[in-house]
């Protein structure tokens, strides 16, 4: 942990950082990628010159590491963009004239709004769009429950890997397997997943796959892995002049933050470091699996702790599995106090330098269905691996002593 946390500079602070699926901290690599570019490569790509073709190697560096972070074939099958929702927002946009009226879109009750709100707004061009319910025995999304809504008109089904709300991991693969049987494509939300766990669009065969690089030790951006040929297919965002030659430029319009993009290597760094520094070899996936080994070890302990604190009170209700059975839940660990209004004991926690949130956190549908939206809606703790089992008591000790309090 000593090696770990001295990798993240802000966690030199006195705060405890539980918030992190709204942002976990920058890795140094990360951070030296970006200044390092904006020193010395701060120019347009594109150029003849020495320095506009560093910047442009820069580009592709980052490209071709996020391209081994989710295991795409091929660095042309990476999108960057300002974050998870502009990058839905956009491929929207570039899929709009692959639907006719009639057809049909089917989003979930569990995803972000970034998943659902674009989706949509297709409704306006004649698209049917149909809701993948909660299970509400399972509290996770079951394919019996997709199954009646599938017809030989659904085109495209949306789902997230990881509720943010929920915390359970969804079986991607056998997601992908059933869709793509009854012939449509599948977009996945991705952004609760992709710190915790090794990521592979290819063994999973995943059409789109949507994360944000600031809650995956990187900067404030995000990336879309889309498979080649469906890449190709879209329609460009600008310039009538970017065909099939320029696929990934057609749909960054403006370009991407180039030392963003180029951070994303450094977030392949720090995961490749953490594993050769307990003793992994390979290449770079094998460091990557060592590394999530390594990761998911830590989380689950750190999930263990908490999700143990919870379960013995008989004044709390916790949202989602109550147990990680099979590390079948990532760190992110929703939960309500018995009429005790989750924004003050949230702000009452910001005296003890510990940071969490509360409210719905843009999953408004999810949270609306479970009746949970009122008193502040529900209370986070979202951790990854650099948080301590220490921490977590500290945590808890501060809980009790607010809510008790409160409950007064």
């Amino acid at each position: 942990m000593a090696w770990v946390q001295a990798q993240f500079p802000g966690l030199a602070s006195d705060w405890v950082f539980l918030d992190n699926a709204g942002g976990a901290q920058i890795a140094q690599p990360a951070l030296d990628r970006m200044v390092e570019f904006l020193t010395h490569r701060n120019v347009q790509i594109g150029g003849s010159y020495a320095v506009s073709q560093a910047a442009a190697a820069a580009l592709m560096a980052g490209r071709q590491a996020a391209a081994t972070l989710v295991n795409a074939a091929r660095p042309e099958e990476i999108v960057f963009g300002a974050s998870t929702t502009v990058l839905m927002g956009n491929l929207m946009q570039a899929m709009r004239h692959q639907f006719a009226p009639g057809d049909e879109v089917i989003v979930t009750m569990a995803d972000h709004e970034s998943n659902i709100g674009p989706w949509r707004r297709l409704e306006e061009f004649g698209v049917t769009i149909k809701v993948w319910p909660l299970n509400d025995a399972t509290m996770d999304l079951q394919l019996d429950d997709l199954a009646p809504l599938m017809t030989d008109r659904t085109r495209l089904v949306c789902v997230t890997h990881v509720s943010n709300i929920l915390g359970k991991v969804h079986p991607i693969a056998e997601f992908a397997s059933f869709i793509h049987d009854r012939g449509a494509l599948i977009c996945v939300d991705a952004v609760a997943y992709a710190p915790h766990r090794l990521i592979d669009v290819q063994a999973w065969d995943v059409d789109y796959y949507v994360f944000s690089l600031y809650k995956a030790y990187g900067p404030h951006g995000a990336l879309m892995y889309g498979k080649y040929d469906l890449l190709a297919d879209l329609d460009g965002l600008y310039h009538y002049f970017y065909g099939r030659d320029k696929i990934t430029a057609k749909l960054e319009p403006g370009n991407p933050s180039y030392e963003a993009a180029y951070a994303t290597d450094g977030i392949l760094a720090y995961l490749t470091g953490l594993a050769h520094h307990h003793g992994a070899t390979g290449d770079n996936r094998a460091l990557l699996a060592a590394a999530f080994n390594l990761i998911t070890a830590q989380e689950d302990a750190l999930t263990n702790r908490l999700l143990a604190w919870l379960a013995a009170r008989n004044d709390c209700r916790i949202i989602g599995p109550k147990v990680n059975q099979d590390s079948s839940r990532v760190p992110t660990i929703s939960f309500k106090f018995d009429g005790l209004n989750s924004g003050r004991i949230a702000r009452a926690m910001d005296d003890h330098h510990i940071a969490m949130r509360f409210g719905d956190f843009h999953s408004r549908r999810l949270v609306e269905h479970l009746g949970d939206e009122g008193e502040g809606g529900v209370l986070r703790v979202s951790m990854v691996h650099y948080n301590t089992l220490e921490q977590v008591d500290r945590l808890t000790d501060a809980l009790a002593q607010i809510v008790a309090r409160e409950a007064a």
